[in-house]
């Protein structure tokens, strides 16, 4: 399955910089500004939190000289994403092979 990404995608009352919504996945990019402004970064996480998604914040030095480690991130995170996601067995394992 591929998955698509959308960018600077309006989701309630904000806009986030990236959005996967198959894996419920937000990924923010921030730059020096969110130092100044973590009460509200904070505020907004928790909401987009409470409407199901991962939010991973990655800085623009990152994502911009260790694009390498930031996929690491991004895959890792996917992984986690999809072990929440996955339905449940009748015996409540979620292995569905039984």
């Amino acid at each position: 399955m591929r998955l698509q990404v959308q960018a600077q995608v309006p989701i309630g009352p904000y806009i986030v910089d990236f959005v996967c919504y198959q894996s419920k996945l937000i990924i923010e990019v921030d730059g020096g500004q969110h130092q100044e402004q973590v009460r509200y970064d904070n505020t907004r996480t928790a909401w987009l939190e409470s409407q199901g998604f991962t939010v991973l914040r990655l800085w623009n030095n990152d994502v911009l000289a260790n694009r390498a480690g930031v996929l690491e991130v991004i895959a890792s995170v996917l992984v986690q994403c999809s072990t929440l996601t996955l339905p449940l067995s009748r015996q409540g394992r979620g292995d569905s092979n039984r």
